[in-house]
């Protein structure tokens, strides 16, 4: 994707170009088929208190589509994240819709004779797979285990290496692996921790208390 960039009013610096190229895997994760990046700058000042605002324009195009976000604030650093932020959120919308209507039966109906659903692919659970979650021995899969064993009712077990990001480093990581989630130690508080999607478009962050808990004397 062809990422430009241009200044009105204001310099553009290397620093900046560096962190929007760091940044414009966000918007290739989430539109894959985009053309191009468009980043314009803008600075002007107000003149009661002489208050100076840069206002930060992001526009994506790809094959006739376009989306577009905007954001104002002091610092063009600043008002670039916010608008990055605006536009993965219009950009995450669209492909959830999209994955959501491919995933969407079609033509499915309930047959009055049988009871039975037509016309989408379901298979119905086994007798053995329901007792297990009723008497809670669900069963748990190791990665290494073969396809074989696998049960429609399966929790999985994976260990990863740990890293030290910040939240922001973090939301970015989340958004290449394009999961709902992801787990980091927080670089400024070594406490470990989850940064996710929220309703609405929106992130939040869960952090663990590590300390241990003040241990009570038992009299004797």
């Amino acid at each position: 994707m062809d990422t430009s960039i241009v200044g009105v009013g204001v310099s553009v610096t290397e620093r900046f170009r560096t962190v929007v190229d760091e940044k414009v895997a966000r918007v290739q994760t989430l539109a894959p088929r985009a053309d191009s990046l468009d980043v314009k700058v803008t600075k002007s000042a107000h003149h009661r208190g002489r208050v100076e605002e840069t206002k930060v324009e992001l526009t994506v195009t790809g094959k006739g589509k376009v989306a577009r976000a905007e954001a104002r604030a002091e610092d063009k650093f600043q008002a670039f994240e916010e608008a990055l932020d605006k536009l993965t959120n219009q950009l995450r919308r669209v492909k959830d819709k999209r994955v959501s209507d491919r995933q969407r039966p079609h033509g499915a109906h309930l047959e009055k004779g049988t009871g039975s659903l037509e016309g989408i692919d379901i298979t119905p659970v086994d007798v053995d797979t329901l007792h297990a979650v009723a008497t809670g021995t669900i069963p748990v899969q190791a990665d290494d285990e073969t396809e074989e064993n696998y049960s429609p009712v399966v929790i999985r077990t994976k260990s990863f290496e740990p890293e030290w990001l910040t939240v922001s480093q973090a939301v970015d990581k989340m958004e290449l692996v394009g999961h709902d989630f992801f787990l980091f130690i927080d670089a400024k508080t070594d406490r470990p921790s989850v940064v996710y999607r929220r309703r609405g478009w929106d992130y939040g962050v869960i952090e663990l208390e590590t300390e241990a808990p003040p241990q009570v004397e038992q009299a004797a």
